[in-house]
Parts: C-alpha cells; sequence; structure tokens
C-alpha cells in the first residue's frame, strides 16, 4: 500500500483561547499522484487545514506529518518540497509574469543555472510564454490563477496545496487549470483543491468534507453521491412558475434541496421521504420525472440541505410598480475603446420588468466594461443605455437612484461595523427617520445580520460579507440591481441562500442584471447574453443556449458545456474566416 504523502491524526486548531475549534479533532491522509478535493462551507477549516500542511501553522493537538516531516519543526524543510498557492492572488501586480517568476525562484532557493530551463517548462505549461513582460495587475483572472500555479511549482513539488485556484475563473479557464493539475499526477505529485465549485470536487480522486471544523467525510465522491440515490428529481413544465414553485418547495420539511435548471427545478428530498410521496404532492405543479443523482446533491444532503429558516420571509422591500411588460433596462449599440482596441463592441439589449438577464464571457472578455457602462460608472466611446427610460449619461444622478449596484469585490468599509456600513448607506440613499429605521430593520431581519451588527465588516465570514454588501445595495428598494459576481467564492448552501432572497424580489418585480462564473447560477436568468472579446456571440435562454449545442452523443449538454462550445465555435468560424 502506498504510504500517504500527508498524515493527519486527531488534529485541533483554535485562534482565541475559548473560542469555537477552526479544527476540530481531524484525522484524514493524502494520498501521493492523486487529487484530493476539500470542500465544505465557508469557515468550515479548509484553510486552516492546508496552512497546518505547510507548516504556516501550529496545530493545538494532534500531528500532522507532511512528505515525511513535521511542518512545524521542519519548516523550511516542508517549503522546499510543497508548493502552496493561496486563496487571494498573492503574487507582485505591478511586476511583469517573468519578474515574477524571477522573484519566486530567488525567494524558493532555485540555482540561478536551472531557470531559464525551469521557467521555459512553467511558460509553456501555462501558456504564458506572450506574456512574460505584461505586468501581473493587467492579466484576466485565469491567466492571474496560471501565474500563481506557475510560482507555486518554482520547485516541481512533491505536494501541490490549491486553495480555491479557480474563483473568479471563466469555465475555460478552468478547465485549463484542470487539465495543467491533471498532468503533474503523472509525475507522482500528490494535489489538495480547495473549492467552492462541486462539479470539480467531483472530478477529484478522493474529497474530504469539513463543516464547522469536522470532518464530515473523507472517501471517494462517487461512493457520497451514492448516497442520495432516488432522492433526485426534476420538476418540468413550470416556466414562469418556476421561482414560486422553487420557494413553496424548499419550504416543504421533505424538500432539503433545491435549483433552478432553466424553465425546470431540481429537488432533492430528504433520507426520511418517500420519493413517491413527495412526488405526489408536487406533481401537480409540474411534470416530476427522476434524475441522476449528483455529489451537490450529496454534499448538501451531508451539511442538512438549505437552511430553511435563511428563506426569505417575505421582508425584502416592494419594487416600484412599472408595468409588467415595460422594458426597464436598454442598451443600443454600447461601444467602449482604449486606444485602438475595443473593450466593448456595439452591444445591444433590453430587459423586462421582474427579469434575470446574465451577462456571461470568458475573462476578459469585455464584461466588466460593459457592466460599468451599464451602471453609469464608465462612458461609453459610442451607444446609449437607459434605466426606467433615464440616459445614464445625461440623467445620470435620477437614473443611478432607481439602481442598486453590488461590486465584484466587496466595496464596503472594512473599519466600519455593520451597523456603521447600513447607517452610511441609508444616508448616501437620502433616508432618513422613519424610512431609515424601516429599511434598515427590513435588511437586518432578510439577512440575519442582528449578531453581527457591532462586527467590523472586514471581519465577516465571506457570506456575512456578501448579504451585508446586498443590503447596502437594495435598502433604497430599487427596481434595478446590478449583481457583479455577486457569489464570487461563495460556498453553495450560501449560493442557495443568496438566490433564494433574489428570486424573492425578482417575483416583487425587481429587474436584475447579473454576471457570474458559476454557470449553475447561468440557470436561474431569464436570458443571457454571451459575450467573447468584446462582441455578442450568442443571446437566449438557458434552455435555448444549451439547445444550440445538443447533439447525439450529447442530448443533455450542461450549460458549462453550452458557454464552452459556443467560444469554441466562435473562434473556429473566425480561423476559417481569416484563414
Amino acid at each position: 500500500m502506498t504510504e500517504p504523502i500527508v498524515s493527519i491524526k486527531s488534529v485541533s486548531k483554535r485562534f482565541a483561547k475559548n473560542g469555537p475549534c477552526a479544527l476540530d479533532d481531524v484525522t484524514a491522509t493524502i494520498a501521493p499522484g492523486r487529487v484530493t478535493g476539500l470542500v465544505g462551507p465557508d469557515g468550515a477549516g479548509k484553510t486552516t487545514l492546508i496552512r497546518l500542511i505547510d507548516g504556516l501553522l501550529h496545530a493545538d493537538e494532534g500531528v500532522i506529518t507532511t512528505c515525511g516531516l513535521d511542518p512545524f519543526k521542519e519548516p523550511q524543510a516542508v517549503h522546499r518540497i510543497v508548493g502552496y498557492m493561496p486563496q487571494r492572488f498573492g503574487l507582485y501586480e505591478d511586476l511583469s509574469v517573468g519578474e515574477n517568476l524571477a522573484l519566486y525562484a530567488e525567494l524558493r532557493g532555485l540555482a540561478r543555472e536551472a531557470r531559464d530551463d525551469r521557467f521555459a517548462q512553467l511558460l509553456k505549461f501555462t501558456d504564458l510564454a506572450r506574456f512574460t513582460e505584461r505586468r501581473a495587475g493587467a492579466l484576466s483572472g485565469g491567466m492571474k490563477q496560471k501565474l500563481g500555479l506557475a510560482c507555486a511549482m518554482i520547485r516541481t513539488p512533491k505536494l501541490l496545496l490549491l486553495d480555491e485556484p479557480s474563483v473568479g475563473v471563466d469555465p475555460i479557464s478552468r478547465r485549463e487549470l484542470w487539465r495543467m493539475v491533471q498532468d503533474l499526477l503523472d509525475e507522482g505529485i500528490g494535489v489538495v483543491w480547495s473549492t467552492a465549485y462541486l462539479d470539480e470536487a467531483e472530478k477529484c480522486d478522493d474529497v474530504l468534507v469539513l463543516s464547522e471544523g469536522r470532518l464530515l467525510y473523507a472517501g471517494a465522491p462517487d461512493d457520497l453521491t451514492r448516497r442520495v440515490e432516488g432522492r433526485s428529481f426534476l420538476v418540468e413544465g413550470l416556466g414562469d412558475r418556476r421561482r414560486a414553485f422553487l420557494d413553496h418547495a424548499l419550504r416543504r420539511p421533505d424538500v432539503i434541496d433545491g435549483v433552478i435548471q432553466g424553465g425546470n427545478v431540481r429537488l432533492v428530498l430528504g433520507e426520511d421521504a418517500h420519493a413517491l410521496n413527495g412526488g405526489e404532492a408536487l406533481n401537480d405543479r409540474g411534470n416530476l420525472l427522476p434524475a441522476q443523482p449528483r455529489f451537490e446533491d450529496a454534499f448538501m444532503a451531508l451539511l442538512g440541505g438549505v437552511k430553511k429558516e435563511n428563506l426569505p420571509q417575505g421582508r425584502e422591500r416592494a419594487a416600484h410598480d412599472e408595468n409588467a411588460n415595460d422594458i426597464i433596462v436598454e442598451a443600443h449599440g454600447l461601444t467602449k475603446r482604449f486606444g485602438d482596441f475595443a473593450a466593448a463592441d456595439n452591444i445591444s439589449f433590453t430587459i423586462r420588468r421582474g427579469e434575470v438577464f446574465g451577462l456571461l464571457g470568458p475573462n476578459g472578455a469585455g464584461k466588466s466594461t460593459s457592466f460599468r457602462m451599464m451602471c453609469g460608472l464608465l462612458k461609453p466611446t459610442e451607444g446609449k443605455a437607459k434605466v426606467a427610460g433615464l440616459d445614464l449619461m445625461t440623467a445620470s444622478a435620477a437614473a443611478r437612484a432607481r439602481i442598486g449596484y453590488m461590486a465584484q469585490k466587496f466595496s464596503l468599509y472594512g473599519d466600519l461595523t455593520v451597523r456603521q456600513n447600513l447607517d452610511f448607506f441609508a444616508g448616501a440613499y437620502g433616508l432618513a427617520g422613519a424610512q431609515k429605521r424601516n429599511a434598515q430593520s427590513d435588511m437586518i431581519d432578510a439577512f440575519d445580520l442582528e449578531p453581527h451588527l457591532g462586527v467590523r465588516a472586514r471581519e465577516l465570514p465571506l457570506g456575512f460579507k456578501q448579504r451585508l454588501a446586498m443590503s447596502c445595495a437594495i435598502m433604497h428598494a430599487p427596481p434595478v440591481l446590478f449583481l457583479d459576481e455577486p457569489t464570487s467564492g461563495v460556498d453553495p448552501q450560501t449560493r442557495r441562500e443568496f438566490w433564494s432572497h433574489i428570486n424573492a424580489m425578482v417575483e416583487r418585480g425587481v429587474t436584475i442584471m447579473v454576471t457570474t462564473h458559476f454557470m449553475e447560477e447561468a440557470e436561474y436568468c431569464d436570458s443571457i447574453l454571451l459575450m467573447y472579446r468584446g462582441q455578442t456571440i450568442a443571446v437566449g435562454s438557458p434552455d435555448d443556449l444549451k439547445q444550440t449545442v445538443a447533439a447525439p452523443d450529447a442530448p443533455d449538454p450542461t450549460m458549462e458545456d453550452a458557454f464552452i462550445a459556443l467560444v469554441q465555435a466562435h473562434d473556429a468560424d473566425h480561423e476559417a474566416r481569416a484563414a
């Protein structure tokens, strides 16, 4: 039997003497030449475990052995044979790709005579050879992650620790990262891959599932998935009723999880719920069919399913009373050039009241540029954008008053408490007196912020940071809400909670425009615009886009399949026309 590359025995870790356990009596092993997925909700202890393995933290109790070494007593020896890529981009953005590699070679003690060959290998491996002179800060999200991976491997490691390497990365870049890591296994390198994407976890050889510092499961993903066989269902034929149906279903005691899939709803029943009995009560609202279980279904079941106490209780503030068929958001020929480069080229679309509109595309496609123009934060070179009939350029103040905006990066005031942030944004939106108190009370109740009101925003767990950011964005009850990757880095449980609030607002008539790299989130959209290289390459509902790439050998493609196939088809067409 192969010796484990990491051995973890009865490990516990606290960051405060009387505080909760970040890790609580965890025992596990990690094998060489395999990918071990590390999954769990925010605050589960994933990053803590990775840092303990790398010798960056010391366990309060228990023993860890990394590549046969004690990472606490022999940290330098461990660092020489372990590659570590932290969760946040930790390279120097003002340095070029080549300069970052040279810096890490110096820090990791790579002999000068070996550097040219190693750099050439890594640049070829990551496909960054064309960008050696480009500043790291100017790279797309996918290229930043590839550079981070190259720096983590500046010396060929025995163990590679990747802490959510694909957060904020588009599906194409995620597949490339996965392919690169798979190639390492042939060299016997062990890989620990912490991820918020459960389709990635499903591809791992082994998974460790953590929650509140405890290890809930260790083993093959397929073995966990088999636990929910016969409990996964797809309810078809719902159409415009899918959001209301999902809300109804999630409140049932026999339903533990549910998500929207285009015009359908996917449900997972509880372990004690008989499939037929559960189906009889749900089948009268749509056509209920058995579905193949997924690792995500089993993961949610293991964690106890959706937190029903956090489902919206009708406290979100009502939207303005426009006619349901009104066009609320529109873009006409939006173009933005930076010198000779067109970041967005002739982008046009309309969004009706109470719709969710998704703006998707690979990193660097022009989504953020288009999004910023729609929010009035960036002046277009050509074209117009309107919100509720108001031109964002000529009536910017009035138009912005009708918009709620949640930025991709946490943009609230980290040194202010939750209460102080709510006070500040209420004042910024002109709320005062009883109107301000009622708005804040609604947000505190809707997003369960009461226990955290005195906590500084920067000290909040990621899920609560997102809740606070959403609260500040919608406190003034805007009819239009712009969400720029609102759940980036957030665990599946929190994402479901977040979308339950978004769905509730849509049911009240709020119009949503969203960007996301989570393709399962794209399924919640009524319509999608797919951008690539600054241009529109596809428009339609999630089901429409999936149907365009369906084939006899792949009759039921996922949204991720559609995304990648449409981009690749555009590339092929472009190359054919250029030939």
